[in-house]
């Protein structure tokens, strides 16, 4: 996680085997899952991905994603920069994001196998967005939104293989 001025990373335990979780997450819809949805960290909108036909499941693969926010056009495109089945997966975005509190960024994950279960953490360097308006946004409202971004990556991909029961009739 270097070459950018800021960087978190939030770690939990999934019921799943490492693979399981990785082909998972894999696939960026599912890690993306909470920016297609609105949300009060969206302020009620939702940004739509885009992606190589062939998904994102290779080096080189490029996705991104477009919305707007208060009337003004969001946008980022980025490119996978490392995939190592089933462990590791990074990517980063290609050129200067259109987004209002940060900037370029690099974000991936990691698992370590604990037979049944996965140790999974998710991580994020960035740069506040360019300008005295980005560079403000940025100081209010970067960790926050950065933070919030991993958790709900986190959070999905536990919920996903959490064991659903019934309720007895």
């Amino acid at each position: 996680m270097t070459g950018h001025a800021f960087a978190m990373q939030v770690c939990g335990s999934v019921d799943a085997p490492a693979g399981q979780v990785f082909a998972f997450l894999d696939n960026q819809e599912n890690l993306a899952f909470h920016m297609s949805r609105p949300s009060g960290m969206m302020l009620g909108t939702r940004m739509q991905i885009h992606m190589d036909a062939d998904g994102t499941q290779r080096v080189g693969a490029r996705f991104g994603f477009t919305g707007r926010i208060l009337g003004l056009p969001l946008r980022v495109d980025e490119i996978v920069t490392d995939r190592t089945p089933p462990l590791a997966k990074a990517w980063e975005t290609r050129a200067e994001p259109t987004l209002w509190v940060i900037g370029r960024y690099r974000m991936g994950f990691d698992l370590v196998e604990r037979g049944a279960r996965a140790d999974l953490c998710i991580h994020i360097a960035y740069d506040w967005a360019p300008g005295a308006l980005g560079a403000l946004l940025g100081r209010l409202f970067g960790r926050l939104y950065a933070g919030w971004c991993i958790r709900r990556m986190l959070r999905d991909a536990i919920g996903h293989f959490q064991p659903h029961t019934r309720a007895p009739a």
